[in-house]
């Protein structure tokens, strides 16, 4: 049980209803001020009776014939990737892993990358890493180069997509690689 008086909240009043403070701003000796409280405003708007259930669709009205007619359209003719796109694409991403791991000089990634990713790769291998990593699968598919498919077929460029592991994690690299100048090279690098 309580020690304090049962009239104790009566003695409260509101500062609203309190008298004006003097000018001088010293407390004023008398009743404190007793809390407010005002109704909640209903946020919830009243509850209607439902007259009518809307009908259901008839099930032809979902599968209604159109006036115009469909056309086959043949699949996409897929480019071929050049033969030497996938060796290539495998020797570029395991000399990069290497210079991250710093078993190998950035200097030779100049025959394979492109100028601008070079700096990128270096400040990676700037990182300690605590495994060395291991490429394990690498798959390509044509692109569209800068200019489409010259070659009989074979596009001038190819997405790479390849895993590799450090330590018990298996991680994923995404590359484009450009036929320039009779050469391929590694025009965009994404390492994850």
């Amino acid at each position: 049980m309580s020690s304090c008086p049962a009239d104790r909240w009566s003695s409260l009043v509101h500062p609203s209803e309190a008298a004006p403070s003097p000018a001088t701003d010293l407390p004023v000796a008398g009743p404190a001020p007793r809390p407010v409280v005002e109704p909640v405003i209903d946020y919830e708007p009243p509850v209607q009776p439902i007259t009518s259930v809307p009908p259901c669709p008839a099930p032809t009205a979902l599968h209604r014939h159109t006036p115009r007619t469909l056309r086959l359209v043949p699949p996409p003719v897929e480019q071929q990737v050049h033969d030497g796109a996938g060796q290539f694409a495998a020797m570029a991403l395991r000399r990069v892993l290497e210079v991250i791991d710093r078993r190998r000089s950035p200097a030779q990634l100049r025959a394979v990358l492109n100028p601008l990713l070079i700096d990128s790769v270096v400040a990676l291998s700037q990182a300690r890493h605590g495994a060395p990593a291991n490429l394990r699968r690498v798959r390509l598919r044509a692109a569209a180069g800068p200019t489409r498919g010259t070659d009989a077929g074979y596009g001038t460029a190819a997405e790479i997509f390849a895993t590799y592991t450090r330590g018990q994690r298996v991680r994923a690299i995404a590359a484009r690689a450009e036929l320039q100048s009779g050469r391929w090279q590694l025009t965009a690098l994404q390492i994850g």
